[in-house]
Parts: structure tokens; sequence; C-alpha cells
């Protein structure tokens, strides 16, 4: 038994030893490669525009404190935009050129892009488009090319703007599962599909409201590129009027009907190349990293600190994808304690989350402005809890189309008393004090423990009204008014008083400087988040050494499977009350 032992041990420590050898050896070779490649970029080039891995405002810096390893990416859309800006300068680039592009952008974000190209083709440099098909959003982005090109088999899907909402009450009461609801805002319709069977009319209202002043935005800025009336456009939406090639280039919204190779041969005419010439060509993505390095001139002294605040608000560290009191946190105390930083930019593009969370990077906030101005840029979102974050701002940036607004709160208690009847459980409690057992999903919800939620609620609610009330310089009567859970664009936002300019990340930075009093400065962005060697090793899973959970999921689920799985998680890392967004609202 001994023999066996020892052998056993000595198996088990050869094993141990392979591993910690394995992942030592990866571990060197990320730290030996960890700085990105950047590309030599050749005479007449051109970009290629491939937007599709790109979903990010920030792509996020990471210390691995356990073993002082620092990793930068430079794949989100504010380093597009620099390497849009870059290019403009950049004498070997000749034009930008979108191809079959398959954006997953959010609104704001597109826009921004848009933006940025019809900024580049002032340079005299060229900006072409092709697809095999158009999605609604990928055309408002390709639309502000100066030749559009379509496949001859192809389409666009240019129809308008709707908005679907699953209800579940009745499912509910057949399979015996249930959400307890508690809420403030009588426009706070995240849970309204929990309490009713059908669209309540303030529901209706605000989407319908909000559906056209999107659409408002986008229509206007296709009619300015395409040399079209809003009304033509319109038109057009309302007969499907570009669902063949033939009619997209009868009513102007492309230029050409044509193969991608005949694409290719544009692009080389316009080079001044032979039809068997090849052309140069780098992506955006690679391009965005050399522009990384020159974008920024650091003999600047004075800094604008760029603090990104993206994704769901659940507290903890936080990550590209999660917004956490602990990265925010110590990002705006560095910024304030750097005497170099003269202002703070917070981009916040965040649908909301945790109320708590939401509280305490307010008062980080709060604290921050009394050293150092504070401008806030909205994205794609800026709503409820991400809302509450940006309300104590000195000055608000919203661009057209961000969706905020949604103040407001709410409880979601799942009850699973009845399906447990219908299936034979029953929970007994035993208890010292009239309040110690809580809440029991298998018990029908207690009025008295109601109540506190409610009261809770009510508290948060009124926190939060006072919150936008104190930052907006507005009484909560106000608040209240235009509050109660309803969502608003950018523009609506700015007629009410909670947004005080259109603008985006560049106008916020500007605004900022003004007040920091620097004309000569440069831009930090933060977060760094702070990982361990725990978390990076949960990027290796089983056989697949070398793929993220993300990447296996997604091979396995498929894109929508796979988000329908992360809403899940989102929903059950929920925890206490909730000042989050209704809805997820996106362009196809």
């Amino acid at each position: 038994m001994r023999f066996l032992g020892n052998v056993l041990a000595t198996i088990v420590g050869l094993f141990v030893f392979c591993m910690i050898a394995f992942f030592g050896i990866i571990i060197i070779g990320l730290i030996a490669g960890g700085g990105e490649d950047t590309v030599t970029v050749k005479n007449n080039s051109v970009i290629e525009l491939d937007l599709s891995k790109v979903t990010l405002d920030y792509a996020g810096k990471t210390n691995y404190k356990d073993f002082n390893y620092f990793e930068a990416h430079h794949d989100g859309v504010t380093d597009i935009l620099n390497a849009i800006e870059v290019a403009k300068t950049d004498d070997n680039i000749k034009g930008i050129s979108i191809l079959n592009n398959q954006s997953r952008l959010g609104l704001a974000q597109s826009k921004a892009v848009r933006d940025k190209l019809e900024d580049f083709k002032k340079s005299g440099k060229f900006v072409y488009a092709y697809a095999n098909y158009y999605t609604q959003g990928e055309y408002y982005l390709n639309s502000v090319a100066d030749q559009v090109y379509l496949n001859p088999v192809g389409e666009v899907d240019f129809k308008g703007l709707a908005s679907e909402i699953i209800y579940m009450k009745d499912l509910q009461e057949k399979s015996g599962v249930k959400f307890e609801v508690i809420r403030h805002g009588k426009y706070k319709s995240a849970v309204e599909p929990y309490l009713s069977q059908e669209m309540s009319p303030e529901n209706r209202e605000q989407m319908t409201v909000l559906l056209n002043s999107v659409w408002s935005t986008i229509v206007n800025d296709i009619a300015k590129s395409r040399k079209l009336s809003v009304i033509q456009l319109n038109a057009i939406a309302n007969s499907l009027g570009a669902r063949t090639p033939e009619l997209a280039l009868a009513n102007k919204l492309i230029d050409k009907v044509a193969y991608e190779d005949e694409y290719h041969n544009a692009i080389r005419a316009k080079l001044k190349l032979a039809k068997d010439e090849k052309y140069n060509f780098v992506s955006v993505t690679d391009y965005a990293k050399t522009a990384a390095s020159t974008v920024e001139d650091y003999s600047k002294k004075d800094i604008i600190a760029v603090i990104y605040a993206q994704g769901e608000i659940l507290g903890g560290e936080g990550d590209v994808n999660v917004i956490g009191e602990g990265s925010i946190k110590r990002s705006l105390q560095d910024a304030r304690e750097d005497k170099n930083v003269k202002a703070i930019v917070l981009r916040v593009n965040s649908p909301g989350g945790s109320a708590l969370t939401s509280e305490l990077i307010w008062r980080e906030i709060e604290i921050t402005k009394k050293s150092k101005p504070v401008v806030v840029s909205m994205g794609n979102y800026a709503a409820s809890g991400g809302y509450y974050i940006a309300a104590n701002a000195d000055r608000i940036f919203a661009e057209p189309n961000t969706i905020t607004g949604s103040i407001g709160v709410f409880g979601m208690l799942p009850n699973m008393n009845q399906l447990g009847k219908n299936i034979g459980i029953n929970a007994e409690q035993v208890k010292t004090h009239n309040n110690a057992s809580g809440y029991s999903i298998f018990e029908p919800i207690d009025e008295n423990f109601k109540g506190f939620v409610l009261e809770s609620i009510e508290k948060t609610y009124a926190t939060f009204l006072q919150r936008v009330a104190d930052g907006r310089k507005m009484t909560t009567e106000q608040v209240d008014a235009i509050a109660q859970g309803r969502v608003w664009t950018g523009i609506d936002a700015q007629k009410l008083g909670l947004v005080d300019e259109i603008g985006g990340l560049d106008a916020a930075i500007k605004h900022a400087a003004k007040l920091g009093k620097t004309t000569s400065y440069r831009t930090e962005n933060f977060p760094e988040y702070e990982k361990s060697f725990e978390d990076l090793l949960a990027n290796f899973t089983g056989i697949a050494m070398f793929k993220t959970k993300e990447q296996l999921l997604k091979e396995q689920l498929g894109e929508e499977g796979f988000q329908m799985l992360e809403q899940i998680k989102r929903i059950k890392s929920r925890k206490g009350i909730q000042a989050i967004l209704p809805y997820e609202i996106e362009i196809r």
C-alpha cells in the first residue's frame, strides 16, 4: 500500500509539474509577445473597414498583477476613430473600402464612425462601399460612401424601425413559475412582460416616440449623403423600394449594381492601377495599432483623462464588458491625484444595473468634481443606472440617438409556489422572529416582506430623483415629471434638460480641456483593469486551450443562441434593486 501511495504521489507530482511548466511557457510567451505588432503601410494603400469584431468603445488595458504582465488592445471604436483620423493625413493611405461590412455597432457608435468617415472625405481621399446585402444598420453606415455598390442579386433592407417585446404573463400562470415585481415608474417596462399579456399604453407611447426620434436621425443623415429628401426616403421605406438592386439603384440608394471583382476594378481605377495589378490594403484594426502610437503627442504634459464606463453595472472590479466600482473608482482617484490631469471625461455606454454600485460611482464623481472638472460623453446608452452616474457631471454630451433617461427602479423576485404545488413540493419554515425567513421562492410573497422591499424601492427612487435634480439644477418634481422610467433619445433629452449638448466624444474632450484651462493636451484612457493569474487561466478550457469560453460557446450555440445565454446570465447576476434600461434596441 505504501509503494502504491508513493507511485501515486509521484504521478500526481509529475502531472502538477507538467501543468505548471506548460502554463509557465504560455505566460512567458504572452509576456514576451505582449506588445502588439504594428503593420508597415505600403504606398498607395487602402484601409479595409471591417467592423465585424468591433463592439466596444474601449478595448481595454489589463494588468495581471500576479506576474506583472500588462496587456493593451486597440480594436475598440475609439481606436477605429483614431485610425481614420490618422489616415486622413497619411500619404500612404489613398482611401477607405467598406467591403461586406457586418457591423455590430450600436446607434451612437455607428453615427460616430459615420461622422468620422464624412470628415475623412474632406481630405480629398475616397470612401467606397460594397455589400452582397445591406442590413438597415449597415446601410446607414455605408451610405456615407462616395460610391455605394450592391451585388446584382443582393438587396437593401430599408423599411423603417420596429420593436418587438415578448409578454409572458400567461406563460407564468400555466407553468407555475412567476416573477414577483415591485417597481416605481409607470414607464419601467423592463418588468411589464411579467405583469401583463399585452403592451401598456404608456409603453406604446414611449416606444413610438423613441423609434420616431431614432429614425429621424438616421434618415436625415442618409438624406444628406445621398442627396435625397426625407420625404423620398420615407416613401422608399414604406414601399420597400430597395428590395431589389434595380429598385435600390432607381431610387438612388446605391450608385452601382456590380460584382465584387468589378468593385475592386473600380478601386484600381481610382488608384490609377491596371486591372491585373494588385492594390495594397490594410485592415482598420491592424492600422489602428500603428495609429495608437502616433495619434498622441507625448511631449505634451497636460492630460485629459478619458474613463470608459461600459456595459451593465454589476459591481466588483469590472472589465471591458461590465462596470464595477473597483476599476472606475480607482481610475477617478488616479486622475484627480495626477497633477498633469487637467480634466476628466467619463464615457458612459450603459443600460444601467445595480443601484448600489451606481451610487458608489456617483459618490466618487462627487468627490472628484471638487478638484477637477468632470464631463460626460454618452454612447449608445446612458440609461437608468447609466444616467445615474452621468447626472452629476459639470457638462453632459450625447449623440442624437443616444438612449438615455429611464429614471426609475425595480425589484424582481422569482416565485415557484404554484409549480411546487403542481409537482408535489411543500416548503415549511421555522423561525425565531417575524421577518427572519425573508423570502422563499416556494412560498407566496409575504405582504410584510413586500412592504419592506417597496419601501426600499421608493427610497432608492427618491435618491435617484435627488441625484438628478442636484446634478441638473432642477427640482425633484421637475425630474419626476420626465422620469417614471421613461426613455428618451439624446435630442429629446436635451430639450428636457437631461443633456446639455449634442456631440460625440471629441466634443466632450474639447469642452473638458476648456474647463481644465488647457489648449495643449493629450488624452489618456482608463480604466486599467486588475486581474489575477486565475482570471488569465479562466480563458483556457480543456483541449481548446487557446480558445476563450466565449469563442467555444459561440461555436456551439451560434451568435443568436450565445446572445440569449448572455442575457440569461446577466439576469441571474443582478442582485438588489435595479436601475436598468427596460430593453435592448438594435437596428438590423
